[in-house]
C-alpha cells in the first residue's frame, strides 16, 4: 500500500529477513523515525511460514548512528558494509556475520579520518571472511600448493586469492609486491594495527576488495553502495 513500506534487516537470531510494516509512511506512523537507513533496535516480527516477506509489527530504535552522516566517507562505507551483509547473508543464525557488521559501524562512527581509508577496507574484507570468501593468501587457491610466506604473489580474484607460479600462468592475476601482500594479510585478517596506505595504495586496495566482492558475492547483481564507496571523492584529505 501506499502507506507501507518493506524493510530489510539484519539480526543476529534470524539472519537477514525482509518485512512489511504497515503504516509506516504515514506522518503518524507507530515506527516514528526508527526506519532509517542503518538504524539498529529490537524488531518484532510475525514470521511467516508460507512466504518470505514477514509482518514488523513494531521496532524499538536504540541507536541512529547520526555520526556517520557527518562525513560521506564513513556513510559510504557503512552502506557498503550492510549492503554486502544484506545480499550475501542467509536468512538463518549468521551471528558473526552480523557482529562483524555491528563492530564495523561502531567503530566507523569514531575513527579518526586519518585512519579512515585503510578502516573502511579492513570493514569490507572481514565481512568477505565472516560470510565465508575468505581469500587464500598462504596457499594456492586453485592446486592448494603452499606459497612463500613472503614476497611477491600473483592474486586473481576469479579464483578467490593468490595463485603458484604454474597456476598463474593460465589466469589473469594482479601482481601484488610484498608489502602489498602484507598489507592485504593484515586488512582481510583484521589482525595486528592497520598497514600505512597513501592515497595510492589505498585506492588499489579498495579496487581489489570491489572486485573481489563482485566475483564472489555479488551473483551478477548491482551493488550500488559499493560502487559509490569505490568512488575517489569521499577521500580525506
Amino acid at each position: 500500500g501506499e502507506t507501507s513500506r518493506i524493510v530489510r534487516l539484519a539480526t543476529r537470531d534470524h539472519g537477514v529477513q525482509s518485512a512489511i510494516a504497515k503504516g509506516a509512511s504515514r506522518p503518524r506512523s507507530r515506527f516514528g523515525a526508527g526506519l532509517q537507513v542503518l538504524s539498529a533496535g529490537q524488531a518484532h516480527l510475525l514470521l511467516s511460514e508460507r512466504h518470505d516477506l514477514h509482518t514488523l509489527t513494531a521496532f524499538d530504535l536504540t541507536n541512529l548512528p547520526v555520526r556517520l552522516t557527518a562525513d560521506v566517507g564513513r556513510y559510504a562505507t557503512a552502506t557498503a558494509a550492510a549492503e554486502v551483509v544484506l545480499r550475501v547473508a542467509p536468512a538463518e543464525p549468521h551471528p558473526e556475520a552480523y557482529d562483524v557488521l555491528l563492530e564495523a559501524l561502531q567503530q566507523l562512527e569514531v575513527v579518526p579520518l586519518a585512519e579512515l581509508p585503510a578502516v573502511s577496507i579492513r570493514a569490507l574484507w572481514r565481512l568477505v571472511g565472516a560470510l565465508g570468501f575468505a581469500p587464500a593468501l598462504d596457499a594456492c587457491a586453485r592446486d592448494g600448493r603452499p606459497l612463500p610466506e613472503s614476497g611477491d604473489v600473483a592474486f586473481s580474484a576469479p579464483d578467490g586469492g593468490a595463485l603458484c607460479t604454474l597456476c598463474a600462468r593460465e589466469s589473469e592475476t594482479t601482481m601484488l609486491p610484498a608489502a602489498a601482500r602484507e598489507a592485504l594479510g593484515q586488512l582481510s585478517s583484521g589482525v595486528g594495527g592497520l598497514p600505512d596506505l597513501d592515497a595510492r595504495h589505498a585506492a588499489a586496495h579498495r579496487r581489489l576488495v570491489a572486485r573481489y566482492i563482485r566475483f564472489h558475492m555479488a551473483e551478477g547483481a548491482a551493488l550500488p553502495a559499493l560502487e559509490f564507496w569505490l568512488g575517489q571523492g569521499w577521500v580525506a584529505a
